[in-house]
């Protein structure tokens, strides 16, 4: 959920706007950022930046425009996706402003300029945010792809031109992985490869935003002699957007899915979401035999192009399950790596651009506490100052005399149900006469369930008091004991106990609020 606020004197603008989605939770709403702490400060930017168009980066923002209706400065495909958002919750699309890669606007104050970044999603950027005398880039995600295959190269003169750089607010995603993140490019290579030895029908499921990977899919199909299908309204969706700003002038013809049938196996290749085993998704489908026009046979082969996101895990395995039954060949990315690139800096490529930019601090976003600790690391190898990681909630001053945490306020959880409904989980709406607990419990997958990793985030200060370290010990025993695969289920069986566990141990019975976070302990994280 990035959602950045940038203030220079009485003036403030938003970088980013995104959701996520909430597997722990029945129905699996959404769940945006929580502004609240806005309105208590009379904070309202003047403009929302958005660096990409991934949905931890857009998906909220037909949700918290409304509260702020101010321009939304966006190039041609975030603005194409953006109009479809506030289209279907019947807002209006004027405020949304395009602006091309490379172009700079003033606003209240901020000098602001968008740099092309190479990134898993076309037209991503890094924003140069001028504000008196002081220089920020915030990196957004990026990565140095010398052979994107849409779009071009990171241009090396541009950043260098910036040096120095006061702060640079930067990606910390792959930061504890040492190397240089695979090119686009060497996918495309290997998908040819591998596409050329099927002997059936072939499936490939990837993001839908990452329109290289599609576009790679694609031209592997044509040069092996298949015909393509798309299965998958965002894969469609997506792909539309994309022809009509001319990214996929070389994508092979589509054929209808309803005429797959008609094709012999050795000729069709077909492209779909699900690689993160969605149950709504396309190839969750294929896996229950639910398609109407398309089903999967012994011989068929279905390749995963992409990585698992944190907390997925579960439901990619009954997903190859589910599959298995068909007697397919599958192919993901622990047999085949050379099948998807991450789209996140590794060590080598954060070195090399932070020579070009010779930042004089580094703030390290994104990723977990691990990911911002590597990063602060390489920084301090660099010799770039880095001494905070911050957290959601956080604000911090910056100033001639570097980076102050001035104060933390507590996020709540703003959920929002798929019909629409806001049911937004906060102290001002959700009291009880007893008091809240608020529990945020971070959590990697094992082979026998779920286990705890790192702090665990309580704020027990409106209950009565909590003996911490025993609730903890009992915790960790539970986890141990709930085998089960999905956050849902682990939600369902934790709650109770948690509730049970408080009422033997707390003279009065708070109202829970609990937040399951899936994380992964290497630190690999997929694109969204």
């Amino acid at each position: 959920m990035n959602l950045s606020l940038y203030g220079y004197q009485d003036a403030w603008i938003a970088v980013d706007c995104g959701m996520l989605i909430r597997q722990d939770l029945p129905g699996e709403p959404l769940q945006v950022p929580d502004t609240s702490i806005l309105d208590t400060r009379g904070i309202r930017p003047q403009a929302l930046l958005i660096t990409h168009g991934h949905e931890d980066h857009i998906g909220a923002a037909a949700w918290l425009w409304p509260r702020w209706a101010c321009p939304i400065l966006a190039t041609p495909l975030v603005a194409a996706m953006l109009r479809v958002k506030f289209g279907e919750r019947g807002l209006p699309t004027d405020a949304i402003d395009v602006i091309e890669p490379g172009d700079a606007r003033d606003i209240a104050g901020f000098s602001l300029r968008f740099l092309p970044l190479t990134h898993s999603i076309p037209e991503s950027c890094a924003l140069l945010i001028q504000a008196g005398n002081s220089r920020i880039l915030h990196t957004g995600d990026w990565k140095l792809d010398p052979e994107p295959l849409i779009g071009q190269p990171v241009n090396e003169d541009l950043f260098r031109a910036l040096a120095p750089v006061d702060l640079v607010v930067g990606d910390s995603t792959n930061a504890n992985v040492a190397g240089h993140s695979r090119s686009e490019g060497e996918v495309a290579r290997a998908m040819v490869s591998t596409i050329s030895r099927c002997q059936g029908r072939v499936v490939v499921s990837c993001f839908a935003s990452n329109l290289a990977r599609v576009l790679a899919i694609g031209r592997a199909a044509a040069r092996c002699g298949r015909r393509v299908s798309l299965l998958g309204r965002s894969m469609e969706r997506m792909v539309g957007h994309a022809r009509q700003l001319g990214y996929l002038d070389d994508f092979p013809a589509l054929v209808p899915v309803s005429d797959l049938g008609y094709l012999p196996p050795e000729e069709v290749l077909v492209i779909a979401t699900g690689s993160q085993g969605e149950p709504r998704a396309a190839l969750s489908r294929l896996a229950q035999g639910r398609h109407p026009h398309f089903e999967l046979t012994t011989g068929d082969t279905v390749i995963f192009s992409a990585k698992a996101i944190p907390g997925n895990e579960h439901l990619i395995e009954r997903l190859k399950r589910g599959l298995a039954r068909f007697q397919v060949t599958i192919i993901d990315d622990a047999s085949h790596p050379e099948l998807h690139a991450s789209g996140h800096p590794a060590q080598q490529e954060l070195e090399r651009f932070y020579r070009w930019l010779q930042p004089t601090r580094l703030l390290p976003v994104h990723g977990e506490e691990n990911h911002q600790s590597a990063h602060q690391e390489l920084a301090c190898r660099l010799g770039i100052e880095a001494p905070l990681a911050p957290r959601n909630g956080d604000l911090i001053r910056f100033d001639q005399g570097g980076l102050t945490r001035e104060e933390s306020f507590p996020l709540s959880q703003c959920i929002i149900e798929r019909g629409g409904i806001d049911r937004r989980q906060s102290p001002a709406h959700a009291r009880n006469r007893h008091g809240v607990l608020f529990l945020a419990i971070s959590l990697v997958a094992t082979d026998t369930g779920w286990a705890r990793i790192g702090r665990l985030m309580i704020d027990s200060s409106q209950t009565s008091p909590l003996d911490e370290d025993n609730f903890i010990d009992w915790l960790d025993e539970q986890l141990d004991d709930l085998a089960v695969d999905t956050l849902s289920a682990l939600r369902r069986g934790l709650y109770p106990r948690i509730q049970a566990w408080l009422g033997e141990h707390l003279q009065r019975l708070p109202q829970v609020e609990l937040q399951l976070m899936a994380s992964d302990i290497e630190g690999i994280a997929g694109d969204v």
